[in-house]
């Protein structure tokens, strides 16, 4: 996908042997309940799940509180679960119900403080399904709704947090040595999530704005990046209130952009590389095909790819993201 870059694609980053296994402390499990085993938790193939109650890719912590949740759960009659969703020390169980027996759970929280998780939600949606989460039915069943990573960033139950810390950190270094924020720089950071790389430009004391669609994670964001601004909405939705900052900034003006799998929206590519052209860009990506789409578009806009470099953030999977440097020529 990225060949016609391949003279400035640099060999994929990746981390230890002895780190490759036991990472994943984020992850999204079906249940099913079976009359003969119980409660089953993993993965659709087809119309079959396959169970992966002791993966050797989850954390310890998560493959603990599956183990919990099969030997303490009330049957399908009483909790119709359909998900089980952790992210870091947040667990949530999904619920196919407008509402729950709260005291179904009392086994259940009975074993969770000897886990490590910090809160155990019900969402209960009846409609759940490809779309999981729904705004309402949220109850927090137990614990705290919201926990503090290892790296020192606020989360509650449906961030999205990258599962390898070291090799974050090196991606985001890459970042901020292409980026050079510092005072007198502005930093535009779209699809900001809980604020993980605001936090990195403001403490480099840049003006930094970011833009999240999801409620929680706006919340965190600006805890985890104080000084920062950061507006909710899609990014296309609030291209007026970022063309309005940006052009307030008196200063050199730089962005950094974490889109989904489905690249950047065509408005939001357009205003970048056509209207903002900010001066350099940094482009986080988790798909090669859209970024290869995108990375067209820059450099047909006038921006020169100085390098792409890979990083092995789903080790044991074929998924590589992969960060590129821009600059405007």
């Amino acid at each position: 996908m990225l060949e016609p870059w391949a003279d400035r694609l640099l060999p994929v980053e990746t981390v230890a042997d002895h780190a490759r296994l036991g990472y994943r402390d984020r992850v999204t499990l079906t249940a099913r309940w079976d009359e003969l085993r119980s409660w089953r938790f993993g993965l659709m193939r087809r119309d079959e799940l396959i169970p992966i109650h002791d993966c050797p890719v989850h954390t310890p912590r998560v493959n603990a509180l599956v183990r919990l949740l099969i030997e303490t759960l009330p049957p399908q009659e009483r909790l119709p679960l359909a998900y089980l969703h952790v992210a870091g020390a947040q667990a949530t169980l999904i619920v196919k119900a407008r509402q729950f027996e709260a005291d179904a759970l009392a086994a259940v929280a009975a074993g969770l403080p000897e886990i490590g998780l910090d809160g155990l939600w019900v969402h209960c949606h009846p409609a759940a399904g490809r779309r999981m989460f729904a705004r309402s039915g949220w109850t927090l069943a137990w614990g705290s709704g919201e926990s503090v990573d290892a790296l020192g960033l606020h989360h509650g139950p449906t961030a999205f947090q990258q599962l390898l810390p070291a090799l974050h950190e090196r991606a985001m270094a890459a970042a901020m040595h292409h980026l050079a924020p510092a005072a007198g720089t502005a930093v535009l950071d779209l699809y900001c999530g809980i604020g993980a790389s605001m936090r990195r430009w403001r403490a480099a004391g840049a003006a930094t704005l970011g833009v999240e669609l999801a409620g929680g994670a706006v919340h965190c964001a600006s805890r985890n990046a104080g000084g920062a601004e950061v507006l909710r909405g899609t990014c296309i939705q609030r291209l007026p209130q970022v063309r309005d900052w940006w052009q307030r900034q008196p200063a050199e003006r730089v962005a950094y952009v974490n889109p989904p799998r489905s690249g950047l929206e065509f408005e939001v590519a357009r205003a970048l590389a056509v209207e903002l052209r900010p001066a350099r860009l940094a482009y986080l990506s988790c798909s090669a095909g859209t970024l290869a789409r995108d990375l067209t578009f820059f450099e047909e806009s006038g921006y020169c790819v100085d390098a792409i470099r890979p990083f092995d953030f789903f080790p044991l999977t074929h998924h590589v993201e992969v960060l590129a440097l821009l600059t405007c020529a």
